[in-house]
């Protein structure tokens, strides 16, 4: 069965998985799914997270992380653009997240970024997904 946003998919799995505070999900790998995992590592919302061959495919095995009353880092994951829907911003014009405090994940000519260093390097692209 095929998956028409496998990013999408991605970030199903991952808040599910936070609200049924498993350990570790895994997650068909893909460029573009790495970048956006390593992104939520850089930013504190992971643990950590690895590549892991299993015949016939490689998955990226992501670690979840808690905070010390069992509550997910994790409170909320959204996907802005959709295949029916792509949603593009300049760098003038990049949404915040809850005021600053989430994160923005853009996709730029320079590549998978946060909105915090797209506005740096003043580059817009499309916007992916927000996560508080």
């Amino acid at each position: 069965m095929s998956v028409s946003d496998p990013v999408a998919d991605m970030l199903t799995k991952i808040r599910n998985a936070a609200m049924a505070k498993f350990e570790k999900v895994d997650i068909p790998t893909s460029k573009l799914k790495l970048e956006i995992v390593k992104i939520l590592k850089n930013e504190g919302y992971i643990k950590n997270f690895k590549k892991v061959t299993r015949e016939p495919l490689t998955v990226i095995r992501v670690f979840l992380k808690y905070d010390d009353e069992a509550n997910p880092i994790i409170h909320g994951l959204k996907k802005i653009s959709t295949p029916g829907r792509r949603v593009y911003a300049g760098y003038k014009k990049m949404p915040r997240v809850f005021n600053g405090y989430g994160t923005l994940i853009v996709s730029t000519s320079e590549g998978v970024t946060t909105g915090r260093k797209a506005l740096e390097r003043k580059v817009g692209g499309e916007l992916i997904c927000t996560v508080w």
